[in-house]
């Protein structure tokens, strides 16, 4: 290991036990796999860690319907989501659960440090109880008519007709999801967690203001805490009552912690596990002085817990707080929701049965990551093209092209004589490149990374095509610049390979074995093969995409339309928000269809943001100095102000609607209209301005 290893200890959320790993949750696990795989390529210390989220009501409910315990059901999940994660190669060095004696011990830990600190206060409350079930009913299983537009058949915090949030007392006409009764109301004691305590109040404030968070989570957190002297954080509910599938309250019989309680703890029972397996001394990772770094990969959707909740915690708890967390957005499929009636509801055992590669899946959702919190969209049409021209076409090619030579002309030996000025001559950046790109996957800019990595193996296949070695064969004077060629192009692959090692482990490593070396890591991009080096006979590496797959895969996912439904979970988690996904499909209002020429009539262009700055008395709104431009300059005043800070944007390239009418406003004219996404009511994704991809230049017409 290098003098300057960091020690790095790296998270995902963990995924519930109620349900199957879908591709939405993979977006995640492999972000996450790609980067600890980098940094350890790097000579770093990096643990990966994660757990099954195993607690709660859903759990115990589910557990009792198949006729099994909630221990013999959590054992098979926990069997089906290590399989899921092995197929797509997420690499995980400690794969534990919730329910077990190192998280139970962190929790109660870290619950009665809090106790001792003033910070858990005990409260009664009215909930809805099931007299037939004899249950206190967490909101998901509370159905009635939405109090504000009478849609029947709504859940107990929200409705899905008109999107309105309502306690669950609110509902009319309720009823027991889980039973069919009516339900009662009945007063409990509750155990709070005191968010909104003055000392919390100021150790989250600074704490969320720290430069290495992601704007767009930096402003979301700023605006759940409010301005500076308000007080918008409330105490946490951290209890449930019996029966209940968890960890008993110490001191409190019959009360449990809540599942989101000790679900971030579950990082830390992971960890410890692996501690006692590895010889690694736990302090040295989660006291406060610590020096190792901590990193949380999860959904923007669980941003509130792990933010605020997670760090207050741990801070009043005298444990270290997180480096940094780092969010990402939804999947969708085809630029839609997921949909087990279309087939998009895609299951990661359903993907490996039809038996396709899992490492298509990785780069391309490498190639679609950008370290931040925008939703990614797997475009099937797009995933067919992109891997087979890039991974195949451009990066593959190159091996095929010269190995064959290799191995006939050469006794599969590269040339005798070193090429390192040559080759620097002849390709050069292929090797000069390895630090920026380093720096990309740093970032979780694996976008940009494979871009530039495309860009060499573009570079590498002109020479090709420049010096054609199949050419050169044809003649034998022609056989010492034949193997020159050649063995330039091998030790390109090489580095290429090397690029792309975080992302397709398994290509990779079937790609060291045809060259004949040891396992690749980021320093070996600082030299050549040596002379005359031995290769090994080349077989194919990977095969194409082909249609009739994707469309196998769709069919395959329809078909199982309706089986296997399990309860909702309570908490907010990635898989609720899946499952949330699915049942709302159906009831988004429609959008009527406009012809291809009523969309030629909006002139949609890139713009950069040459500046942005705050209105005065404007309690939403921006105003922006956009260059478009051949288009020139125009001032656009855009209602994004609870989502950005100004100086953030400057220098951001976007989408603008460069031919609306300009508008008198109150602050000025605008002339002009930037695009943002959010769901229809802001209440689940936020606000987010759209941005092209890196090349975009401003002025560029979007068509």
């Amino acid at each position: 290991m290098n003098m300057s290893a960091r020690q790095i200890l790296v998270t995902s959320a963990l995924p519930y036990a109620n349900g199957a790993i879908h591709l939405g949750h993979l977006v995640e696990y492999i972000q996450t796999d790609i980067w600890v795989r980098f940094q350890k390529m790097r000579g770093h210390a990096c643990w990966y860690v994660c757990a099954d989220d195993t607690h709660g009501t859903p759990i115990m409910l589910r557990a009792e319907k198949e006729g099994i315990s909630p221990e013999q059901l959590i054992a098979r999940v926990h069997g089906e989501h290590s399989r899921d994660f092995a197929g797509f190669h997420v690499q995980f060095d400690n794969y534990h659960s919730t329910h077990t004696a190192e998280t139970r011990f962190y929790a109660e830990d870290i619950y009665k440090k809090l106790k001792a600190a003033g910070l858990i206060e005990v409260r009664a409350i009215e909930q809805f109880y099931d007299p037939v079930k004899q249950m206190f009913l967490p909101d998901r299983y509370i159905k009635g008519e939405c109090p504000k537009c009478g849609a029947k058949d709504q859940y107990g915090d929200s409705c899905e007709a008109c999107g309105a949030a309502y306690a669950p007392t609110e509902l009319k006409n309720p009823l027991s999801a889980v039973s069919g009764a009516k339900p009662e109301l009945k007063s409990s004691d509750h155990y709070f967690f005191k968010l909104s305590d003055p000392s919390c109040q100021s150790f989250l404030r600074e704490w969320t203001r720290q430069g290495s968070l992601q704007a767009e989570a930096s402003n979301k957190l700023q605006e759940w805490l409010g301005a500076e002297g308000e007080n918008k954080l409330t105490d946490w509910d951290i209890s449930r009552d019996s029966p209940y599938f968890g960890f008993e309250i110490p001191d409190a019989p019959g009360k449990y912690f809540y599942v989101w309680l000790d679900a971030p703890i579950g990082y830390m029972g992971s960890f410890k596990n692996l501690c006692a397996k590895q010889g690694l001394n736990f302090d040295d990772y989660w006291k406060p002085d610590s020096t190792a770094e901590l990193y949380h990969f999860i959904g923007k959707d669980i941003l509130y817990f792990h933010a605020l909740f997670w760090p207050a915690e741990l801070q009043h708890a005298g444990y270290r707080t997180p480096t940094n967390v780092f969010a990402h957005g939804f999947l969708t499929v085809d630029g839609a929701k997921m949909s087990k009636s279309r087939g998009t509801f895609i299951t990661a055992e359903s993907y490996l049965e039809q038996g396709l590669n899992p490492e298509w899946l990785r780069y391309y959702f490498a190639a679609k990551l950008n370290g931040t919190m925008e939703d990614l969209d797997l475009n099937l049409d797009d995933f067919l093209s992109r891997v087979n021209s890039d991974l195949v076409g451009k990066y593959i090619n190159i091996a095929s092209r010269a190995a064959g030579f290799i191995a006939k002309r050469f006794g599969g030996k590269l040339l005798h004589a070193h090429i390192a000025d040559a080759f620097a001559t002849d390709l050069p950046g292929v090797m000069e490149a390895a630090e920026e790109i380093a720096g990309y996957y740093e970032a979780r800019d694996f976008a940009r990374a494979l871009r530039r990595v495309m860009a060499l193996a573009d570079q590498v296949n002109q020479y090709v095509d420049k010096h054609q070695p199949w050419q050169l064969a044809k003649s034998e004077e022609n056989a010492e610049r034949l193997h020159h060629v050649c063995t330039l192009l091998i030790n390109a692959f090489r580095l290429l390979t090397l690029y792309l090692k975080p992302v397709l482990p398994k290509l990779a490593q079937r790609a060291e074995e045809f060259l004949n070396i040891a396992p690749l890591h980021w320093a070996d991009a600082a030299h050549l093969l040596p002379p005359e080096h031995l290769i090994n006979p080349y077989e194919h590496l990977m095969t194409r995409i082909e249609a009739k797959q994707i469309d196998a895969l769709l069919a395959a996912n329809r078909e199982t339309l309706g089986t296997n439904a399990a309860p909702v979970p309570e908490a907010p988690s990635p898989q609720r928000h899946a499952q949330h996904q699915q049942q709302t499909e159906d009831k988004m209002p429609q959008t009527d269809h406009i012809s291809i020429d009523d969309f030629a009539k909006i002139d949609l262009r890139i713009a950069r943001i040459a500046n942005a700055e705050h209105v005065e008395g404007a309690e939403k709104l921006l105003k922006l100095a956009l260059d478009l431009g051949p288009l020139g300059m125009r001032q656009v005043f855009a209602g994004i102000k609870s989502a950005y800070d100004p100086a953030k944007l400057i220098g951001r390239l976007t989408v603008v609607v460069a031919n609306l009418a300009p508008r008198k406003m109150k602050f000025g004219m605008s002339e002009g209209m930037v695009l943002a996404a959010s769901d229809p009511e802001g209440q689940i994704s936020g606000l987010y301005l759209l941005s092209p991809d890196s090349g975009a230049t401003p002025g560029m017409q979007v068509k």
